[in-house]
């Protein structure tokens, strides 16, 4: 049991219609699982108000609605807190619940618009791997220790946060790693939380249905910066132009990385193979099994976020040659037949435009570059001429079919990629909207040697249509596909 008025710490609060002194259960801002005892913290959301059920959740005995506007009618013994934000109050409400539990472990933000899950993931693997007690929180899984959880969003509720953070605390966790997006930023779910540094990665185009213009969505990022303490570091890279922009009213310590700038962490591409990279890195040499252009900046991040945390430099050469590639993030299989296959989650252009000439640098040009690729439905509509263009440029040949449509028609989706093709790269282009079948007809396609690209949902279990999921699994289905045509 917990007391109201010690929850309620460092929240800005306007009025209150009742009593704090009071005890409570837990928090809750979905009404259909708020019961006698709760707190209910009534959000605005894009979809639903929580303020329309605050008479519900009452009727079912919650004691506490914390909300942005106090009811006209208020019930006798019912506490009513108003504030500016609900959404910022839930956050430092969370963590005050579970008693600042980001305050006991070192906790370490990644955010930019690629590289969040590799970076987050492989420097739990490093942390790990050097011994200590590690925790990620991440588009892909959770991780407490060695126990693992489903990850649902790229960064949770504020409530889940809190509540994995403080699992972490009880299992003696040191360090955790976790992903910080701009919708999390945005509405508020890191609020309240203490980190002791922030990697920037790179900004491009990518939630735009969301964010609207890309300014704010730059901006959101840099709130994420401007918000670290002066005790805490923020790695940013700079030869991204707005890695300057998130540094400007930072109080953190200000750390930067870069391949072709002047910056704290340098690294010089030696060797780059399908088989890994051979890296110089302020003057040290290190082989890694990670591959491309883009993977060199990840762990340039990851070796300059491990000094920052302490590590020594020779240990953290030797950690990084033990890396192992993230799933989904160009993962990749050779078939008896000598076919490449690369899943990737690349959903962005600029993402999809790394992978596309990392494998263009690699390959030797005697074998077709064959990519897979579609855009999700009720997203961001902008990208997908942007991302059809990179495929039909980059590629020997282009098939163009369903990611995750969603409530979309996927015929619409596909129009809205093939107008980005330019005339000359037409006859390199097809369309199957079935996903499998667009996988299976690349395998078909592919001679000895040959490279297949299936970008777009990489780590992804499932497919979306029309509000429901269906177990689909690139990685499987390729390995699959190629297996029966060796048959």
């Amino acid at each position: 049991m917990k007391v109201l008025k010690n929850i309620l710490y460092k929240v800005g609060i306007n009025a209150v219609v009742g009593n704090t002194d009071v005890t409570i259960n837990n928090i809750h801002f979905d009404s259909r699982i708020a019961e006698s005892g709760d707190v209910f913290v009534a959000i605005k959301g894009t979809v639903v108000d929580g303020h329309d059920f605050i008479d519900k959740v009452i009727d079912k005995g919650v004691m506490v609605i914390v909300c942005e506007i106090i009811p006209e009618t208020t019930i006798e013994g019912v506490t009513y807190v108003e504030v500016d934000n609900s959404a910022k109050a839930l956050a430092i409400m969370a963590s005050n619940y579970y008693e600042v539990p980001s305050a006991n472990l070192k906790l370490l933000g990644v955010t930019g618009t690629n590289g969040k899950t590799t970076i987050a993931t492989l420097l739990y693997q490093l942390f790990k791997n050097a011994g200590y007690k590690v925790g990620l929180l991440s588009t892909v899984k959770i991780l407490v220790g060695d126990k693992e959880y489903k990850a649902t969003h790229t960064t949770p509720d504020s409530l889940t946060i809190n509540k994995y953070l403080s699992e972490m605390n009880n299992e003696g966790v040191e360090f955790c790693f976790m992903e910080v997006s701009s919708h999390g930023i945005h509405q508020f779910r890191t609020e309240g939380l203490e980190f002791v540094g922030g990697i920037f990665t790179n900004l491009s185009h990518d939630h735009l249905d969301y964010h609207e213009t890309f300014a704010e969505y730059r901006d959101v990022k840099k709130s994420f910066f401007d918000n670290l303490s002066k005790s805490a570091f923020a790695l940013v890279n700079i030869d991204d132009k707005n890695g300057q922009i998130m540094l400007q009213n930072t109080k953190a310590k200000k750390c930067s990385y870069a391949l072709k700038s002047y910056a704290d962490y340098r690294a010089q591409i030696l060797e780059n193979q399908l088989n890994g990279l051979l890296l110089k890195i302020n003057d040290n040499d290190v082989w890694t099994k990670l591959i491309g252009n883009f993977n060199a900046y990840n762990l340039l991040a990851i070796y300059g976020t491990a000094e920052q945390l302490g590590l020594e430099t020779v240990e953290i050469l030797r950690l990084m040659s033990e890396l192992e590639s993230v799933s989904g993030r160009f993962q990749y299989l050779v078939s008896d037949e000598k076919i490449t296959a690369i899943v990737d989650y690349a959903h962005t252009p600029d993402a999809l435009k790394n992978v596309l000439e990392t494998i263009n640098s690699i390959r030797t040009k005697n074998e077709d570059l064959i990519t897979v690729v579609g855009c999700g439905g009720d997203r961001d509509k902008t990208k997908r001429p942007k991302m059809a263009h990179i495929a039909s440029a980059l590629s020997t040949k282009v098939i163009f079919t369903s990611d995750n449509p969603r409530t979309e028609i996927p015929e619409q989706i596909i129009e809205d990629m093939e107008a980005g093709v330019e005339p000359q790269n037409f006859k390199k282009t097809l369309s199957i909207v079935d996903r499998k079948q667009a996988i299976k007809t690349a395998c078909q396609l592919a001679n000895p040697n040959d490279i297949i690209l299936i970008a777009g949902k990489g780590h992804e279990t499932y497919q979306e249509i029309n509000g429901v999921r269906s177990d689909f699994n690139d990685y499987k289905i390729v390995e699959e596909l190629l297996k029966q045509l060796q048959k």
